[in-house]
This record gives structure tokens, C-alpha cells and sequence, in this order.
């Protein structure tokens, strides 16, 4: 079997969303904005923040999910990678304790990524590189973010974007299902950048405007690439999912390409940005509600911090 062609199948999701609501209107007391001015620049209505959870407890919740939803034996799987800029711990990982919470064999590498809000599409490329070079059958790919933490909510550029939560799936290797990618990066630290310094300065801080024409440049340039390498034309997908950061760019990109704005699924009004978590919990919400069926062509797109991009075709 030609390793080159192998694709990824999907073969089941899971999600874990905090049941903390912070709404516009709760932002407004505590920062200068307002629900108006925030659905219109970015269509976030809500997001969901952490009330004392770790990013291990949203993430061991949501790859539980997953792994209940395949029905698989754990001793199958071949690796656990997370994406994730938002650790509890610089060490342990966030998979390693999700390894050792639910109880996964000791074989299994277990590790975390950082490729920010592009980290779970590198994630499912890692791990079927691992695929690959393994006899097991399966690997378990986290996003998991807990970026409440990392925000100063006296910037309301900031504050009223970001949402934590964690989405997972189960893979596996097919020989019968389509699989491209296209993933890159740009080393820079000025447009959103998160310091490694003491915990009151390790906050969020980005330059919306430049960061709002990256991406409008970044997502069309990563899904002709991905359709150029696949061979197929963009009538040919029945959805794209991008990383849920501002409802504008999405509509930017739709526009661009003349793509209906419908093919683009979207969350992003109940969650905001939960970065590494956002495409996950995107695929495991449609796959929930019976929209994702057999042989449809998905492409899915993330960009961030890095910068880093991603572009992926998949075949449910």
C-alpha cells in the first residue's frame, strides 16, 4: 500500500465546552464595549470560560468522549498528541496527564504541540506520520485551550474573543479515503503574541487589524492550494471549516472565493476563539447533529499565532 495516498478517516469526535456563560452584556461591566460593538466586528454573541477546571480536565473529557464514541480498545491506539499554548504545566503535558487519567497503556507517546490556532490540523498530521510508522490502528488528536487565564480583560481588542474549551477525534489510516494538506508558518512575534513571562504579564496581545488581513490572505491562498493538490474544484467540498475566529473573516474569505457562505459552518457566536480547540469542536458539533455523512469532502483551514497555517482535505 502506497503510504503516499493514505488518508485520514475520522471515525469518531468529542467536545467539552465549560458551562460558565460570559455573555457581551457581562463583558460591558467590566470593560469599555458593548454587545453591539462586539457581534458587529467579530459575530460573538457568547463564550465559555473555565471556573476553575484545567485544560487537562476539558481535554481528558473531550478525548473521552471520542474514545467512547469509536468504541475502540485503548491498547490500539498508536499515539496521543495535543494542540494546545495554554498547558496547565510547561511539564507534564496536557497528553500525558490525559494518558495517565484515563488510564491508556504506558506505550503510547503521548505530547504536546504548540502551533496555536493552526495546532489541531498539525496535530492530525503528526499523528499520521505515527500512523504510519506504527502497527497499531488508531491515534487520539486534543485541542484543548484554557486561554481564559492568559487574558487581560481590561483590553477589550482582547478579552472579548477568546473561549476555552477542548474537542478530540479518533483517526485512522485509509487507503479509500481522500487526504491533502498544505501547512506552513512565518516566523512573527508583533501581530499575537502570549510572553513566557511571570503570570501577570503572560497575557494575550494582538493587533487586530494586522492580524484580520493575515488571515484574509492566509485561508484562500491555503484552500486553492489544498484543492490544487487534491485535484478537485471548490464545488466539489461540501463544507469548509475554518478556525472560528471572527465571523468578517469568514465572510471575507467566502466572498473571495465565491463560495456560499452556508458551506462554511459556524460556531463562533456561542464559543468566540478557543484556538487549537476550535476545529475539533466544530467537527464534533456537526457530526452530533447528522451533518457530516459517509464519502462527503471537508476541507479545513486554521491560522494563528507562529504564524502558522493549515489547510486539510479529509473524506468523512
Amino acid at each position: 500500500m502506497n503510504s503516499d495516498l493514505q488518508g485520514i478517516h475520522i471515525i469518531a469526535t468529542g467536545r467539552y465546552i465549560p458551562p460558565k456563560v460570559v455573555t457581551n452584556d457581562d463583558l460591558s461591566e467590566i470593560v469599555d464595549t458593548n454587545d453591539e460593538w462586539i457581534r458587529q466586528r467579530t459575530g460573538i454573541e457568547r463564550r465559555h470560560f473555565s471556573d476553575g477546571e484545567k485544560n487537562v480536565d476539558m481535554a481528558v473529557k473531550a478525548a473521552k468522549m471520542a474514545i467512547d464514541h469509536a468504541g475502540i480498545d485503548t491498547s490500539e491506539l498508536a499515539a496521543c498528541v495535543t494542540a494546545t499554548f495554554s498547558p496547565d504545566y510547561f511539564v507534564p503535558s496536557v497528553a500525558c496527564m490525559i494518558q495517565k487519567e484515563l488510564e491508556l497503556p504506558d506505550d503510547i507517546p503521548s505530547f504536546d504541540i504548540n502551533a496555536a490556532c493552526s495546532g489541531f490540523i498539525y496535530g492530525m498530521q503528526v499523528a499520521r506520520g505515527m500512523l504510519l510508522q506504527s502497527p497499531k490502528k488508531y491515534a487520539l488528536v486534543v485541542g484543548s485551550e484554557i486561554i481564559s487565564k492568559f487574558l487581560d480583560m481590561e483590553d477589550r481588542g482582547t478579552c472579548v474573543l477568546f473561549g476555552d474549551g477542548a474537542g478530540a477525534a479518533i483517526i485512522e489510516l485509509s487507503d479509500e479515503k481522500k487526504y491533502v494538506s498544505y501547512l506552513g508558518a512565518g516566523g512573527n512575534d508583533e501581530y499575537i503574541f502570549c510572553p513566557n513571562a511571570d503570570e501577570e504579564k503572560r497575557k494575550v496581545h494582538m493587533d487586530g487589524s494586522k492580524v484580520f488581513r493575515f488571515a484574509v490572505s492566509t485561508v484562500p491562498k491555503c484552500i486553492n492550494n489544498v484543492l490544487d493538490k487534491a485535484g478537485i474544484s471548490k464545488d466539489d467540498v461540501d463544507f469548509y471549516v475554518c478556525h472560528q475566529a471572527n465571523k468578517r473573516i469568514i465572510e471575507n474569505v467566502a466572498a473571495k472565493l465565491d463560495i456560499p457562505l452556508e458551506k462554511f459552518y459556524m460556531n463562533l457566536q456561542e464559543y468566540g476563539n478557543t484556538s487549537a480547540a476550535s476545529v475539533p469542536i466544530v467537527l464534533s458539533e456537526m457530526n452530533d447533529k447528522g451533518l457530516l455523512r459517509p464519502g462527503m469532502k471537508i476541507v479545513c483551514v486554521g491560522f494563528g499565532a507562529g504564524l502558522t497555517w493549515a489547510g486539510v482535505l479529509i473524506e468523512w
